[in-house]
């Protein structure tokens, strides 16, 4: 299984280090990584696997929604069903 996550907010020092390590406490493995500064704004797409979470997706997600609020960030965990569902007509 795998999920989709998003991070949009402000560019600061270290954003993708923090989600990366989230993902490592929570043993989400990512496969890949698009990241880029739009003038100010850090946008960042990450797929990871998540087979072998050390807890369910909502505790994961939370733990990424709870470093988001602290740091004036917007970050979305969808499941990969979810997504290709939305995208799929």
């Amino acid at each position: 299984m795998k999920a989709v996550i998003t991070v949009v907010g402000q560019d600061t020092i270290g954003i993708l280090a923090k989600v990366s390590n989230i993902c490592a406490e929570y043993d989400a493995n990512i496969i890949d990584v698009n990241q880029t500064v739009m003038q100010d704004m850090f946008c960042m797409v990450m797929l990871t696997e998540i087979d072998k979470l050390k807890t369910d997706l909502e505790d994961f997600r939370k733990a990424l929604e709870v470093y988001a609020e602290k740091n004036n960030l917007q970050i979305h965990v969808m499941h990969e069903d979810l997504f290709t569902t939305m995208h799929h007509i």
